[in-house]
Order: C-alpha cells, then sequence, then structure tokens
C-alpha cells in the first residue's frame, strides 16, 4: 500500500540502518518471548537486530522481511536463522505453527486489518503476539535536542493501540526496560542517515542536516569515549484467542512484574535506573 511504502525504504543502506540503530536488553528478549525454547516467528526482523537476541537466548528463530538487503544482512550474521522475504500481511508457515510472533519496531507499518488475522492464523493455541520499540529516553536534556534535531516521532503514543482493538487477541500487557546505546562520530551518522526523514532528503538537504547531528555531537560527546544514548524498550504483548479451546484467555489478574519473576533474579547493570538523567553538560 502506497502509504506504507516507507517500510521498504531501509534497504537502501541496510549496513548503515544496522550500525547505526540500537539493540535490545536481554530482559526484553525474556519478557517477549514468556519462556525458554520457543518457536518464534520474527516479522519485520530487518538486519537481525532483536534476532541475534532470540537466538542467543536459545529461541527456534524464523525471520522474515519484505526487504531482501536488510535480510542480507542478517543472513550473514545469523546463518543459522531460518530467513524468508515476507511481509505481514502473508507468512510463509503454515497454521498453528510458532509459539511466538514478535515484531521489533515494525507492527506500525503492517496493513494491520490483513496482517492481524494472519499472525492469528500461524501462532499455536496459547501463542501470543509480541511488540517492542525503542524510544530514545528524552526526560534528559540533551536527548531531547538530538530528538529534535533527528526528528523525534518513533510511532504512535498508543503503538499497540491496534492491537488492543483486535478481536483476534486478549488482554494485551505491557513492560518497559532501559537501556543504552555506546554511540562515537561514526554511528551518530549511521543513526542520523538510518532515519527515514533523512535518508529521503536531496544531498544537499541531507549533507546539511548531517553536518548539524555532528556539530552536536562535538559539542556533546566525549571524544574517543563517544557518547551513551539512551533508550526505553515499550514491550506489549497478548496471547491469541482461540474460539475452539476453552479457557484460552490470559490471566488478566498478574502484573508486569509477577509475570518476569519467573524468569529468575534480575541484576541491574544500572540501566534500570536513573543515573542517566544526569546532563552532562
Amino acid at each position: 500500500m502506497t502509504d506504507r511504502q516507507p517500510a521498504l525504504s531501509f534497504g537502501s543502506d541496510a549496513r548503515a540502518y544496522d550500525r547505526g540503530r540500537p539493540g535490545y536488553p536481554a530482559e526484553a528478549g525474556q519478557w517477549l518471548t514468556g519462556g525458554p525454547g520457543r518457536s518464534v516467528l520474527e516479522v519485520g526482523a530487518g538486519t537481525g537486530k532483536l534476532t541475534a537476541l532470540l537466538a542467543g537466548q536459545g529461541h527456534d528463530v524464523h525471520a522474515t522481511d519484505p526487504d531482501e538487503a536488510m535480510l542480507a544482512v542478517l543472513a550473514e550474521r545469523l546463518p543459522d536463522v531460518r530467513t524468508s522475504v515476507a511481509g505481514a500481511e502473508d507468512l510463509p508457515v503454515p497454521d498453528r505453527s510458532v509459539d511466538v510472533v514478535v515484531c521489533a519496531q515494525s507492527f506500525h507499518w503492517f496493513d494491520h486489518e490483513r496482517a492481524l488475522p494472519e499472525i492469528a492464523r500461524v501462532l499455536k493455541s496459547g501463542g501470543h503476539l509480541a511488540l517492542v520499540w525503542n524510544y530514545r529516553d528524552e526526560r534528559i536534556p540533551w536527548v531531547r535536542r538530538l530528538g529534535a534535531l533527528l526528528g523525534s516521532p518513533d510511532s504512535a503514543d498508543d503503538p499497540a493501540g491496534t492491537l488492543k482493538r483486535s478481536d483476534l487477541f486478549g488482554f494485551v500487557d505491557g513492560s518497559e526496560f532501559r537501556h543504552w546505546q555506546d554511540i562515537n562520530r561514526e554511528s551518530i551518522v549511521d543513526l542520523a542517515g538510518s532515519r527515514p526523514n533523512i535518508s529521503s532528503l536531496g544531498d544537499d538537504a541531507r549533507e546539511a542536516k548531517i553536518a548539524e547531528v555532528l556539530a552536536f555531537y562535538e559539542d556533546f560527546g566525549r571524544g574517543m569515549d563517544g557518547m551513551q544514548l539512551p533508550y526505553v524498550a515499550r514491550c506489549f504483548r497478548a496471547q491469541v484467542i482461540d474460539h475452539g479451546v476453552s479457557g484460552s484467555e490470559p490471566d488478566q489478574t498478574a502484573s508486569s512484574d509477577e509475570d518476569a519473576s519467573h524468569f529468575g533474579p534480575f541484576t541491574s547493570d544500572g540501566t534500570d535506573t536513573d543515573m542517566l538523567l544526569i546532563d552532562f553538560r
């Protein structure tokens, strides 16, 4: 569909996208999958930022994306992961064949009227759909300034709103995980270049914007030490409603904290605190 064509624009420089975009914290991967050893279909996998985490956690991952260039980068990094060039609206797997469908930074690009029934089709009874987006933590003044420079709107205020309104899925649970991305003078250029609103500019306008970003880095970066760009990974998941099986609705009384507790003790690395709220300007 024409209003969703930007979803395919990243592949023009998939390697810059891969270098510039952040990954995801391990705790988010555990929460999204809901347990060990799951069969996972990743839709809109891109260059494999989340794929690498999930495969490393022992899940059987099948990665799909409509962009061949993005999947080529993923395949180089993860040669043992199955890949398919496919969109969310036509998934290349049988009915009721996967435990989890996960979408990282991609759900907002889908044609939801077609994609949600497809996702419900491929999920096993009791399976669930999981969504995640990375947001820069713009509570911090210098990060807010960078966001204004890059163009802040990453997705809707309620990115899971369509899922919440769907009658194919039950209660939508949510959780957030703080983490950071190490940025240097080169990768901040890739971060800017991976933004569709910047990559689609004409040559002169794009070079001018990159020059602004580099000037910002010279002010706020720390030379060889670079900078740590803080993010919040916002996660959502909902169980598919199986009309043929009673009692398939998830327990809506359990809190996110209670649900996460079965993953065992959590040792903080500092990313779950507000220590990064310091403005080092």
